[in-house]
């Protein structure tokens, strides 16, 4: 635009002829209001004309007068009649009226004459295109109708409302209402009451319903009212964005709304960089304070849009007048239908001019007169660091108007360098701003501080959440009111897709920050913002310590299980057997039990079956035996088997130490799948909290079986709060299913409670903000900040560690007492007293056998005494019967 600014005014002042007229009049027709005496286009139309007489430059030789006639809005007669006195007078051009009826009105007659007819408010073209003498220096509407599109998409809305205040508004809103189908946009369009000022009953259904993208199509009277209605709504926070399409948002006076979080966006044409527009501003300014007082609403001495379009429309006249050589006005009869003779040549020179304005660069289209190249300056109401300290002595931030864009009507939007980069210090936004935060008790995050004396305020409470509060407000620079949520929950959603807790007040707007152990869930992400985890954590089963079972008195059998016992025992007479039977194959295992007489035939085995499995026995006690085997056959079975006594004896005693000394924990669940699979202990979670939540949508087998007792059993498995459920745990069989970093809180200070299992899941706790929140950026990089400096771990290990509970591990040895290796005791009594029968059993044994001997001794010994009787006795038979009886002695040893 400064490059086009080079359109010198002398030389337009060198190109007016000698034989130009010395007096140029124009007319102005402008519509009056009750609540003004005049007009701001005729103040502005007087303002111009006294400029360009006041600077010769511009028309060195000539002198411009004008004609002023006031009519009454909606009065088209009126105005037509008022058209034709000025016609009659002789003007090179008609300014005005403004509204649509009367202008339609005169510019018909200007038609018929032939005198351009110049508008500086938007008025919808002619279908035919027979305005040929029509010069509209506003932008033209479809123009500001891509505009508003392109903004829209810039801020990346996806649901808005438009309300308009006319049917102007929808032709100013048709890109936008055609834009859902390629934007995946959703658009509410109401419109305000006509003739009822009153527009809130609208704005509480826009509350209720939640709506904080909002389009106001409107004048800037009605916009200053609406501020004022939406502000005693309370709906001018940080949460609302509002876009108003009016050019004269600039112009409202914002110092009620100074230091509220708002965010409001509009247009500006005023070309507010240029020094001659602010010192043309200033001289309007200075002329305005000194005259009668403006309509309430707008800034003291404030130039209005119209008003500059009206200044800049009048220049254009000038400036064409200055290449229009030896041209005469004469004067118009409306009744005779003869047109000025000079009209279309002045027309034409009209649309050919080019000006500089308080409204940037125009350029008239020269086919139909609208003005169709623009720039829009995109403002933003924006915090202005730099008015810390001039308000009230104090610190707080000052709103202004900040150019974030330029909107040309034919390139689009074209960012500012500054809003590009906008690296604004993080606490710029809430420093000083005082939050409502919603939490709720809870043992350590949230809890009331024990005091002698009545505490008020944020000094009511204490714990983990306060700490994180207290950094994060040092880092932001933020106040805060901390309130516990009514209802005493986290936030769920019901059947009908309703809310309660502390997600419900942040989607009501009622609290900024809910700082709490409120965990991050899918279907909460969907209604509230979350900042960064500030802790991560999992579902895990708190349950009652298990009793302890002292050892019993066979307790030395418990390192081994009793399949193990039975296989060793197995495996002890199996390998007795193998051992008897390789002993009979093999030929070096047989050996002669007679040394000295090496012809004898007699051979012996020292395994038979009671000795090999008195081998066998021998090595399992690490005893060993008098036997040893000779062959290698045997020698590898009782190589293998005294291997395997070795590991079995090892491992053995390496288990007997630990079941004999330490208590052994009996539970009846490990793990989520035994609380499933059975239903004696009852089991449950927090009502309509993330735990619930989390069984509720789960689609794991486990966890939904889970679930289905849950429901089953809502009014007694389902607990109020973490406290409800700790008692229960207590008093009851009863489970609680809660986030581990509660149960390490709960087990750190009562000891009869435990942690059982793993964790089901994995998640974290966030600081939750309503969507679309300034704030959970800037709390998520305090977040990361603290982490990084290792608050968040001090924090924890300050509310966390406790007492703690004395540990298994550590407890010193006890000596072992009978009730430990009793049994012992028992197994050899046993023994003893076996020993003894055995003993017995083996005399009476061989006392029968013996005698059995010694009778068929006797008998033998009498059949010989016989036969020897009968034969006669000899020397020879007595040697015989020594040889017998020796036969006999030796067949009793042979026997035993």
């Amino acid at each position: 635009m400064e490059k086009r600014a080079g359109l010198p005014v002398l030389l337009l002042g060198s190109l007016l002829s000698l034989g130009s007229p010395q007096v140029l009049r124009i007319g102005g027709i402008f519509e009056t209001r009750e609540s003004e005496l005049v007009s701001m286009d005729e103040l502005a139309f007087k303002f111009a004309v006294n400029n360009i007489n006041r600077n010769k430059t511009l028309m060195p030789n000539t002198t411009l007068t004008y004609d002023i006639q006031r009519i009454n809005m909606f009065d088209g007669f009126e105005a037509s009649r008022r058209a034709c006195d000025q016609l009659a007078l002789g003007v090179v051009a008609v300014f005005g009226p403004s509204h649509s009826s009367s202008v339609s009105a005169v510019q018909s007659i200007c038609n018929a004459l032939e005198v351009p007819h110049i508008q500086t408010r938007w008025k919808h073209p002619s279908v035919d295109n027979k305005d040929t003498f029509f010069i509209n220096l506003f932008p033209e509407y479809t123009a500001v109708a891509r505009a508003i599109l392109d903004v829209v998409t810039f801020f990346k809305w996806k649901r808005l409302t438009v309300i308009y205040e006319d049917s102007i508004g929808l032709m100013r809103m048709q890109e936008l209402i055609k834009a859902p189908a390629k934007l995946s946009l959703k658009i509410k369009i109401r419109q305000l009451n006509p003739g009822n000022p009153d527009a809130r009953p609208l704005l509480k259904e826009l509350k209720k319903d939640k709506e904080f993208f909002i389009i106001f199509d409107c004048s800037y009277r009605t916009a200053s009212e609406l501020l004022k209605q939406l502000s005693s709504m309370g709906m001018m926070t940080e949460y609302y964005h509002f876009f108003f399409t009016t050019l004269d948002l600039y112009a409202l006076d914002l110092e009620p709304y100074r230091y509220s979080g708002v965010n409001m966006t509009g247009f500006r044409l005023l070309n507010m960089n240029d020094p001659g527009v602010s010192a043309t501003m200033d001289r309007w300014a200075t002329e305005r304070m000194q005259g009668p007082k403006q309509e309430s609403g707008l800034m003291d001495g404030v130039m209005t849009t119209d008003a500059a379009l009206m200044y800049d429309a009048v220049f254009m006249v000038a400036v064409a007048s200055q290449r229009a050589t030896q041209m005469t006005v004469s004067s118009l009869q409306c009744h005779r239908h003869k047109p000025w003779r000079f009209g279309p040549r002045f027309m034409n020179l009209f649309k050919e001019a080019q000006w500089d304005g308080l409204t940037g660069h125009i350029v008239l289209n020269k086919t139909d007169g609208l003005r169709k190249d623009f720039d829009l300056d995109i403002i933003s109401l924006k915090e202005d660091g730099a008015a810390r300290g001039f308000v009230e002595g104090g610190s707080r931030l000052t709103k202004r108007w900040i150019k974030i864009a330029v909107w040309n009507s034919y390139r689009g939007m074209t960012l500012m360098e500054s809003n590009r980069d906008s690296n604004k210090n993080v606490t710029d936004s809430l420093a000083n701003r005082t939050l409502i935060v919603t939490t709720i008790l809870e043992n350590p995050y949230v809890m009331h501080k024990k005091s002698d004396k009545e505490l008020t305020g944020n000094d009511r409470f204490e714990g983990y959440c306060l700490d994180l509060l207290k950094e994060l407000s040092n880092i932001l620079g933020f106040t805060y009111e901390v309130r516990l949520v009514a209802d005493g929950k986290y936030g769920a959603q019901n059947d009908k897709g309703e809310w309660n807790g502390m997600v419900r007040e942040l989607i009501d707007h009622v609290a900024d920050l809910a700082v709490a152990p409120l965990t991050i869930t899918y279907v909460r992400e969907k209604v509230i913002d979350f900042s960064k985890p500030f802790m991560t954590l999992g579902i895990s089963i708190l349950y009652r310590k298990p009793n302890g079972t002292n050892p019993g008195v066979f307790s030395f059998l418990n390192p081994l299980s009793p399949d193990i016992w039975m296989y060793v025992l197995l495996a002890c007479t199996g390998v007795s057997c193998v051992l008897f039977v390789i002993a009979r194959f093999t030929p070096y295992e047989w050996y002669n039990p007679h040394p000295c007489n090496p012809s004898s035939t007699l051979i012996q085995n020292n395994f038979t079956l009671l000795n090999s499995f008195w081998f066998g026995v021998g090595a399992l006690m690490r005893q060993g035996s008098e036997l040893m085997p000779k062959a290698l056959s045997t020698r590898i079975v009782g190589g293998i088997w005294w291997f395997f006594t070795l590991i079995i004896i090892s491992s053995y005693t390496a288990n007997l130490a630990a079941f004999l000394t330490v208590e052994r924990m009996d539970a009846p669940i490990d793990s989520a799948d035994d609380l499933a699979k059975q239903s004696r202990i009852e089991y449950g979670a927090v009502r309509d909290g993330s735990t619930m939540t989390f069984f509720k949508k789960s689609k794991i087998s486990t966890y939904e079986k889970m679930w289905t007792f849950m429901s089953s059993r809502k009014n007694t498995a389902l607990v109020k709060s973490n406290k409800e459920g700790i008692t229960r745990v207590l008093t009851t069989d009863y489970a609680m299913l809660m986030e581990s970093t509660s149960i390490e809180y709960i087990s750190q200070r009562n000891c009869n409670l435990t942690q059982i299992g793993g964790l089901i899941d994995s998640k974290g706790y966030g600081v939750g903000t309503p969507i679309g929140s300034p704030y959970r950026d800037k709390v998520t990089i305090a977040i990361l900040q603290l982490q990084e400096e290792g608050k968040l771990h001090m924090m924890k290990e300050k509310w966390w560690r406790g007492n703690g509970c004395p540990e298994e591990d550590n407890k010193e040895a006890s000596a072992l007492g009978v009730e430990n290796i009793g049994g012992i005791f028992i197994v050899l009594a046993a023994g003893l007293v076996l020993s003894v029968f055995v003993a017995i059993g083996e005399f009476i044994y061989k006392a029968r056998r013996n005698a059995d001997i010694e009778e068929a001794f006797c008998f033998f010994y009498g059949v010989q005494s016989r036969q020897f009787q009968r034969r006669g006795s000899t020397s020879s038979s007595g040697t015989s019967l020594s040889t017998d009886l020796e036969s006999g002695r030796l067949l009793d040893d042979d026997t035993d």
